[in-house]
């Protein structure tokens, strides 16, 4: 027989409470197979309490505390048991096999919209999943904090209500993994959830199963001991009550780090009168473990949290210190700017090159000469696209989706005629280097924040990262370089996918990127141009947009150099169509009204509305910044001496190689510094991502320090950043002055002065 199904071929749940669907209030009700009732289950009058020092034996005789005994013991008794309790309620949250009903339910967000997703119902939560595979978390509700009700409706099915009574979150913060941010699905309500079941028998079912586990939660106590707990379970307690909330607030452990909130704050959710009596002082969680260890004599259970720093909201930000760009370089639009005429001398040294190379053959361990380089690195370079960032300010808050794409497919578009004079390429950057940089909106008085790491060599990966939570967007992704040598040709590609998200909308647009082509290598002038197709898709909305960058033909003229067309679609419907070139005038063809009009068009009135780009003076950058990484040789090939740029190039890459042997030597990874990779997917995340709406009454403003995005805010609220789930599960939290929020420090994370020298 199958284990998800009984012999009737019935779902689990059907299997582990049989009479849920019909029986009458008030009968009894069988409990999952996994579970059994304490000894005081039957008694309902008293409160939930975990066990304190005076109800512990503390002795094998099994005789009480007494009075005489110190304080220090009972207090240590009394962390303990908390642990324990704790501990044990957390491996059945995450024990997959603990499962009281399972099933797909329609719910309503906020747009009054619903949503089918995987249900588990387990003692004291209910998880929500957007697959029945539980791999893409989308929240935890916290039933303890709820009641139940059913709700009428015209529709099929059958519905029923799960709300907070006084109106407070129903959510947990963190995810039964750790996570920090849960899979995007349209906008989920705080204080409430209205699901939707196929049947009225499915529905009752449903509501008597939580029914069950409202009540029972804390009652509810594992009787199949996993491995290694067999003790731990037989010295649990067998007459006593564990209330859900109290084990939340309890420890920070197993990669789960609880928040304060206003609906934690219940008389009943404390196992002793010192902890009422620090609650009333501080009012703040009882967190243990913070800053002390377990055995310290002071308590530290009841303590007061000391994360949330009380600030004088004029007080200076101590944050990375940036000065406005002095120049810029903007290529003229056309072939001109993207053509080179290459010297003899040049020339003997391109012979050279392709001595080492053969048709199809990767170029990315080949040296080349600095002739060709840009004198900037190519983090520096993805910098790029975001000038015109502004454009993504005005799509955050178009309230039509088709608009909202055209507006992101302006912007997408708008990072490409920038281009340096000439056919030039960036350095190569060396693992561990970073570059960060800023732009002001004077129109919308924020910033936008853009931090980029090398995170590989071989392969030669770059992460980024830009955020702009008061206007309401960030984007992310990765790009690994490749490029491919054909003989007259090469292609650089840009294998990789960036993820725009609207931080109030929920919505991400994935996008990849074109490949640039550069021919004329052995004979005719060397030409750089822009390939390849694109895609540009929300999968909220189910608008796309397909470009096609083409490469100049055969017998084409000038006019036919960095075409661009494409089509913006919903679906499989065509709305509209785009034709031009991507570094003058792109027109775009409305289907349904037949009207061409002037989609894009950088004329000198908007290359002057370019946002103002600022940098971080190269004093205050690390060792391994960029443009502190890179100055001698940029300094080299801006006075033409190509000698001298190859000896510093050589250095730098000599003391890659020298890093990359001794790291070898000690079988030691390199560890990047501000960002990790998911172990599943292989994405590249920045550690200290924070996706939350901007909140106009409490968050100030958003600031770096150390290539750390955060967020000044008025008070303390019980307000969770998207910190990294590798960083939660052993570290605590750490303390900053500019910052009102709780995070975890990830455990290779150090300062910027540190792992730039490493």
């Amino acid at each position: 027989t199958d284990p998800q199904f009984g012999p009737d071929s019935s779902p689990v749940w059907a299997r582990q409470l049989p009479t849920c669907s019909s029986h009458p209030k008030g009968t009894s009700e069988p409990f999952p197979p996994d579970y059994t009732l304490t000894s005081s289950s039957m008694s309902l009058q008293s409160e939930s309490k975990l066990y304190n020092g005076s109800d512990k034996d503390v002795s094998s005789s099994g005789n009480k505390l007494t009075k005489k005994e110190s304080l220090k013991v009972q207090k240590k008794n009394y962390r303990e048991e908390k642990k324990r309790a704790t501990k044990e309620l957390l491996s059945t949250i995450t024990d997959p096999s603990v499962i009281v009903m399972a099933d797909w339910l329609k719910i309503r967000g906020t747009l009054k919209s619903w949503t089918k997703l995987w249900c588990v119902l387990k003692p004291g939560v209910l998880l929500i999943y957007k697959t029945h595979k539980n791999g893409q978390w989308v929240g935890t509700v916290l039933l303890n904090a709820c009641e139940l009700i059913e709700r009428p409706s015209k529709k099929d099915g059958f519905c029923f209500k799960l709300f907070h009574p006084l109106e407070q979150s129903i959510w947990a913060v963190k995810g039964p993994k750790g996570e920090a941010v849960g899979s995007i699905t349209q906008p989920l309500p705080g204080s409430h959830l209205i699901f939707r079941a196929t049947s009225e028998s499915d529905g009752r079912c449903w509501m008597d199963a939580l029914e069950l586990a409202l009540k029972c939660s804390g009652l509810l106590k594992r009787t199949m001991i996993r491995e290694g707990k067999e003790e731990l379970a037989s010295t649990a307690g067998e007459s006593s009550q564990i209330n859900f909330y109290s084990l939340l607030r309890a420890h920070n452990m197993q990669g789960f780090q609880f928040n304060d909130s206003d609906q934690f704050k219940d008389p009943d959710l404390y196992s002793d009168k010192s902890d009422r009596e620090g609650e009333q002082d501080h009012e703040e969680s009882d967190v243990e473990g913070l800053g002390k260890s377990e055995e310290s004599d002071s308590d530290t259970s009841e303590r007061q949290d000391d994360s949330y720093i009380d600030l004088d909201p004029n007080e200076a930000l101590r944050e990375t210190p940036y000065l406005e760009q002095s120049h810029e370089e903007l290529g003229e639009a056309g072939e001109a700017s993207q053509t080179e005429t290459v010297s003899e001398e040049n020339k003997s040294l391109i012979w050279t090159l392709l001595k080492q190379v053969r048709p199809g053959m990767d170029l990315s361990k080949v040296v080349l000469p600095t002739f060709i380089l840009e004198p900037r690195s190519f983090l520096d370079k993805l910098s790029d696209y975001y000038y015109h960032a502004d454009f993504l300010s005005e799509a955050a808050v178009e309230e039509n989706a088709y608009n909202r794409m055209k507006k992101v497919v302006k912007w997408y578009i708008s990072g490409f005629y920038k281009k340096p004079q000439g056919l030039k390429k960036p350095y190569n950057p060396i693992i561990g280097e970073t570059y960060r940089c800023m732009w002001l909106h004077s129109k919308t008085n924020s910033k936008t924040f853009y931090i980029s790491e090398q995170v590989s060599h071989h392969p030669p990966v770059s992460a980024f990262y830009v955020s702009n939570r008061k206007d309401g967007f960030c984007l992310s992704g990765s790009i690994l370089a490749k490029s491919k040598f054909y003989g007259n040709s090469l292609s650089a590609i840009l294998d990789g996918e960036a993820r725009l998200t609207f931080l109030n909308r929920g919505e991400d647009y994935v996008m990849n990127m074109p490949y640039a082509h550069c021919k004329g290598i052995l004979y005719g002038t060397m030409t750089l141009e822009l390939a390849g197709q694109i895609t540009i898709a929300c999968e909220k909305t189910g608008y796309s947009a397909q470009l096609e960058f083409k490469l100049k033909p055969f017998l084409g003229n000038n006019d036919s150099v960095n075409q661009v067309s494409g089509k913006i679609k919903l679906g499989k419907e065509v709305l509209a169509t785009l034709e031009g070139h991507w570094d003058s005038e792109i027109f775009i063809n409305d289907k349904k009204t037949g009207v061409v009009d002037t989609f894009w068009n950088p004329t000198a009135e908007l290359r002057q509305s370019r946002l103002t780009r600022c940098t971080v003076p190269p004093e205050d950058q690390g060792d391994y910044e960029s443009e502190r990484l890179w100055q001698h040789v940029t300094r080299a090939i801006n006075n033409k001496d190509q000698t001298e740029a190859t000896n510093e190039k050589f250095i730098l890459e000599e003391a890659q190689r020298k890093s990359t042997r001794e790291r070898k030597a000690k079988c030691e990874d390199w560890a990047p510094g501000l960002f990790e990779q998911d172990p599943v997917t292989g994405e590249w995340h920045y550690r200290y991502a924070d996706t939350r709406p901007w909140d106009p009454l409490n968050d100030m403003i958003q600031f770096e320090k150390d290539g750390w995005i955060q967020t000044k805010v008025r008070h303390r609220t019980p307000m969770v950043r998207s910190a990294s789930v590798i960083s939660l599960s052993n570290q605590g939290p750490r303390r900053d002055g500019n910052c009102k929020c709780q995070v975890g420090w990830p455990t290779e994370q150090r300062s910027l002065s540190c792992f730039y020298t490493s």
